[in-house]
């Protein structure tokens, strides 16, 4: 027995030693509160931590805490022993007042070394302005309700105050090729769930999204009043043309829960309170961006870059051989409109033989713009020996912050070429750009034939033979055969919708061996999504009919005509359903991604069988 519980005793002791490096200890609270309301404050370390240590927190009143909960459990499987640890310390605070404030880093030891957990950032908004006439409002209603009357606010009168959303532009007024930050969010006072939306085109714009990670809800307030928000897109438009560029609206597909319009029966009617859910459609007004051209009087070497840039070069020898390879390579580093950069022409002397570059791009979208690396490396190969020169490379770009034209030059390189050994192999460089393999000059040249040779006159007759009349009859014959196949092909495509529909399956499958593709690396979202414009473009397709003017009722219309199945349509429906409500809750089990995509591709290859009958 005692040797059972030092066995156990020094199992448990190395398991602390070796997840002592993988200690996590994190803080967590909201973003954003508003003052007077209460809220969690968890400080979060997967290990048994028992010395905590948190600073000060005058900016906010605390309630309660810490109190503590833990939680542990352990597995051996196949003589692997893996155990999971959670410690959490909770406190209960409340913001006496507005502004912005920080809650500094905490502090726990375990197994004796000290960790540090992230500081965190709570801006505190005002009291809703609106509250104390909501309350009055609410007391109003009660009153209505026992005197026979009904709530002010039924499905029908969803007030644009309480729910809206907006499409914001960080400026309306920019150069041409200047980025604009594109953000979209929805506003709420209301419990709602998203389930489609649809974006403007931008027209005239390059879009370029700032990947959104888990949108989260959050508090807001404007104009005096506190929303809930969330943050639906983030992009960058770059404008292609100047003038004044329109953007259109922003539709959104909402399920809104309201209290439902009934009369008091009781008194417990106030106290039990019942909801229903409502469809919403929600639009954004349409905005527009000035774009200004760029001053007329460009460089030679202004090729389209706008922005801030810098351009370093180097080359990999100044001292090599004939039919060696020297290569010269640029870094445009900067922040603008890096993917649209053209690369600069190096101008190599006559006796080289130069090739395409190769280039390897390094870009980030963030906030402040499209921000990376842009490297070119342009390869080039002497023949000759000699002294060469290879001049060094204008960069022009237009600068935002002085709005005037600013150039970079690039150093010049002196190249010493020597001789090249003779009757070594032939060189061959591959794979570096999309020219045939090079090969050393003068290697691969046949020499003249000089030995004594007799050439021999052969007779041939091909008047009247079999290939003689074969080339009268077969090109008419094939003239015939192309003609039928290209008119029968004309006919077909002069029909679009036909078109659509037979090119309906072909499209659909695509898009599932894409959604195959997320499914099995585990990216619910990108899956999701691939899903959905799967199984809406395959209906748009076979019905022939756009998927803006696509929903759930027309396309169970539209089945019926072509005589499919109640069930079947409800598969359809459910589909949807379930892949529009998974992009925007929590992370799904990969059996219910399989069961999605299996039932989808069911549901296709039915109506396929149905449509072809």
């Amino acid at each position: 027995m005692k040797r059972l519980v030092l066995f156990l005793v020094i199992l448990f002791s190395a398991f602390s030693l070796t997840k002592a490096a993988d200690v996590k200890f994190t803080a967590a609270a909201p973003n954003a509160v508003v003052k007077g309301e209460q809220f969690r404050l968890v400080f979060s370390i997967n290990a048994d931590a028992r010395d905590l240590r948190v600073p000060e927190i005058p900016d906010f009143q605390v309630l309660m805490g810490p109190s503590k909960s833990s939680y542990s459990s352990m597995q051996v499987i196949n003589g692997s022993v893996s155990t999971e640890v959670s410690t959490s310390f909770t406190y209960i605070l409340m913001a006496d007042k507005e502004g912005t404030f920080n809650v500094q880093a905490a502090t726990a030891t375990i197994g004796g070394k000290k960790y540090t957990s992230n500081a965190l950032t709570i801006k505190v908004l005002p009291p809703d302005k609106a509250s104390q006439a909501n309350s009055q409002q609410q007391q109003s209603q009660r009153a209505t309700r026992n005197s026979g009357g009904s709530s002010s606010e039924t499905s029908g009168n969803i007030s644009s105050d309480n729910l809206f959303a907006r499409l914001n532009l960080s400026t309306h007024k920019v150069y041409e090729q200047e980025y604009v930050v594109a953000t979209i969010k929805l506003y709420s006072r209301y419990d709602v769930g998203l389930e489609n939306f649809k974006l403007p085109e931008f027209d005239g714009f390059l879009t370029e999204d700032i990947p959104i990670v888990d949108p989260q809800w959050t508090i807001e307030n404007v104009n005096g009043v506190n929303y809930r928000t969330v943050l639906l897109k983030k992009a960058l438009l770059f404008p292609q043309r100047t003038g004044n560029l329109k953007i259109g609206s922003c539709k959104f597909n909402l399920v809104v829960r309201i209290r439902s319009k009934q009369q008091s029966q009781n008194f417990f009617d106030d106290f039990f309170e019942t909801y229903q859910d409502v469809k919403k459609i929600l639009t954004t007004a349409p905005t527009s961006v000035d774009v200004t051209p760029l001053p007329s009087v460009k460089p030679a070497s202004f090729t389209g870059a706008v922005g801030s840039f810098d351009v370093k070069s180097s080359i990999s020898t100044r001292h090599l051989k004939a039919n060696e390879a020297v290569t010269v390579k640029l870094n445009i580093t900067g922040n603008g409109n890096l993917k649209l950069l053209k690369n600069p022409t190096i101008a190599f002397p006559a006796d080289f033989e130069a090739y395409d570059p190769k280039v390897n791009n390094n870009f980030k979208t963030t906030l402040a713009g499209v921000v990376g690396t842009k490297t070119i490396e342009y390869l080039a190969i002497p023949r000759y020996p000699g002294k060469f020169t290879i001049p060094g490379v204008a960069f022009t770009y237009f600068d935002l912050k002085s709005k005037s034209y600013k150039t970079i030059q690039t150093e010049s390189y002196q190249l010493q070429v020597d001789k090249g050994v003779g009757g070594t192999s032939p060189q061959v460089v591959s794979d570096f750009t999309n020219k045939e393999s090079v090969k050393l000059l003068g290697q691969d040249i046949r020499f003249i034939r000089t030995s004594p040779f007799q050439l021999e006159k052969k007779t041939t007759y091909l008047f009247g033979t079999s290939i003689y009349w074969m080339s009268f009859w077969l090109p008419l014959l094939l003239f015939i055969i192309l003609f039928i196949i290209f008119r029968k092909k004309a006919r077909e495509n002069a029909n679009l919708a036909l078109m659509r529909t037979k090119k309906a399956n072909k499209v659909a499958t695509k898009r599932l061996k894409q959604a195959n593709k997320y499914l099995q690396s585990k990216n619910q979202d990108a899956f999701y999504d691939e899903m959905l414009k799967a199984v809406w473009g395959y209906l748009s397709d076979k019905l022939s009919i756009p998927v803006s003017e696509l929903t759930k009722d027309n396309i169970a219309m539209e089945l019926a005509k072509y005589g499919v199945s109640e069930e079947l349509v409800n598969q359809f429906r459910e589909i949807l359903d379930t892949c529009e409500f998974a992009r925007y809750a929590p992370a799904q089990s990969s059996d219910a991604m399989h069961q999605t995509y299996d039932r989808t591709v069911e549901a296709i290859g039915i109506m396929e069988k149905i449509v072809n009958k």
